[in-house]
């Protein structure tokens, strides 16, 4: 018997049957709108810390970092550094104030119809910008899921072709955010990261407990920029340090983590899901540079055969008996699934609130735009499939970035002005997002290899200086405008 595929088999139909409990538990509820696309602002602490640190990692933590870490040495940990500090900030300083904001501004359910509630503004512009940003940016984020997923299976089912794992594990995904959705997606997302703190730990420990490697080896046949700085991360090129660091700024303008913060019963839990949220990345981040440099020690024929994102799950097939790793295995399975619900159900948010029904269907009933939000899901995840099994298709870890930085140069400044400063009006918003995004487009195609510096923190800084200039040129926000502002930070209103 494939113990490693009976344990698969098992947390499928686990998180499918999650799916299928909270379908119906949603129909007896009222099956809304803000239920199925938010959850009725009604998620815990623990539940949203877990969940908004699952949908964040996907398949890239256990796979692309790890892998880019053996590859090309630690100067690739401060994408790590970055990432954690991103984390830490995002929770302490926007976290609670985007709770509270969303609720002032018209009670806002997605990202777009915040920010023009925000501003009080009738004007399409800024939805349908945002709409179309979170379409390509979350399409190329889910097939990066849909590539790990699909990579673990074959792996795991040698008879399958990649090609159809990849399909059979994009179906399962479909199943249970079409059905259940945001309190399935929180709820599978908080299992799921519970898997992955636990899969992650478990292999650099047993290795420690159990192998006795030789560090001098670290460097026998290592490629990459990074090689002369490989035993002290903190003597890196300053290229490796700024671009690691500004991966942490992805954090301010991440759609799929921000609603986690609109979801919570009150704001005043904030502190609790910040305390956990923080905890967990630093410990898992910090296992999967561990794994990455154990692989380095134990797996050198991973780089030069290019298989170097595999290299946890060929420790997990070595140290664990065949269900035990099937269980840890299934973590990149929960890493890939956790962060491509959680998009797939964001971008049909946005797509179904902010373009179908104000554009399209003024009238639409929840029902109808419950079943249009479930098409969009289906349509992108279709999408982000053959992207994913194109032979031509690019790494998990290069997608990823691709995507992170759409996001982060985008929406990152708007998010931080909106919540922080007075002055900051619709057509910064706009302008900002515009730039932002266009930015990172054209410094991929033109300025990143040669430069060597991520695109998002020329986008990230384009973005900002768009909205400031633009909102001071403008004329001055409303009184409507300064009210909301107002009420959101009022410190005697009760969160």
């Amino acid at each position: 018997m494939n113990y490693q595929l009976l344990a698969f088999i098992l947390y499928f139909l686990a998180m499918m049957g999650i799916g299928i409990y909270f379908f119906f538990k949603m129909r007896g509820d009222g099956n809304s709108e803000k239920s199925y696309f938010l959850g009725g602002r009604s998620m815990g602490p623990y539940v949203t810390a877990m969940s908004a640190q699952a949908s964040d990692m996907s398949g890239w933590l256990l796979m692309g970092f790890p892998g880019s870490i053996l590859a090309f040495g630690f100067g690739q940990m401060w994408i790590g550094i970055g990432l954690a500090l991103g984390t830490a900030l995002n929770w302490i300083f926007i976290a609670r104030r985007l709770r509270r904001f969303s609720v002032a501004a018209g009670d806002s359910i997605t990202i777009p119809q915040y920010l023009s509630n925000r501003f009080a503004s009738k004007s399409l512009v800024l939805r349908i910008v945002c709409a179309v940003v979170f379409f390509v940016c979350f399409t190329v984020y889910v097939a990066s899921g849909f590539k790990a997923g699909g990579i673990l299976f074959a792996e795991v089912i040698p008879s399958l072709s990649v090609n159809i794992a990849t399909l059979i594990f994009a179906v399962i995904i479909i199943v249970y955010t079409f059905t259940g959705g945001y309190k399935a997606v929180c709820w599978t997302d908080f299992f799921q990261g519970l898997m992955m703190l636990v899969a992650i730990l478990a292999v650099p420990i047993v290795i420690y407990f159990t192998r006795d490697l030789d560090p001098s080896l670290i460097n026998e046949g290592f490629i990459g920029t990074a090689n002369e700085f490989v035993m002290n991360p903190f003597k890196s090129g300053w290229k490796d340090i700024v671009s690691g660091l500004a991966w942490g700024l992805g954090y301010f303008g991440m759609p799929h983590i921000l609603v986690r913060f609109m979801s919570i019963k009150k704001a005043s839990l904030i502190k609790k899901s910040a305390t956990v949220a923080i905890i967990w990345v630093v410990i898992t981040l910090g296992a999967a540079v561990a794994i990455g440099y154990l692989g380095r020690l134990m797996y050198p024929e991973l780089i030069t055969n290019g298989n170097h994102e595999s290299v946890f799950i060929e420790m997990v097939k070595e140290l664990f008996p065949a269900f035990i790793a099937g269980v840890l295995l299934s973590a990149i399975l929960a890493a890939a699934m956790s962060t491509a619900d959680s998009q797939l159900l964001v971008a049909s948010s946005s797509f179904t609130s902010d373009i179908y029904k104000p554009v399209f269907r003024k009238n639409a009933s929840d029902k109808e735009i419950l079943w249009v939000g479930r098409i969009v899901v289906i349509v992108i995840a279709v999408i982000a499939f053959f992207i994913s099994i194109n032979p031509k298709a690019t790494s998990i870890m290069d997608l990823v970035s691709n995507a992170w930085a759409g996001f982060g140069a985008a929406f990152g400044p708007v998010i931080i002005l909106s919540l922080f400063w007075k002055r900051f009006t619709y057509k910064g918003a706009v302008a900002g997002i515009l730039g932002g995004s266009i930015t990172v487009v054209l410094w991929i195609a033109f300025l990143s290899e040669s430069t060597g510096i991520y695109e998002l923190l020329p986008g990230f800084i384009v973005g900002l200086i768009l909205c400031i200039v633009v909102s001071l040129i403008d004329k001055k926000p409303s009184e409507e405008v300064m009210k909301i502002f107002a009420d959101a930070t009022n410190p005697e209103i009760d969160d």
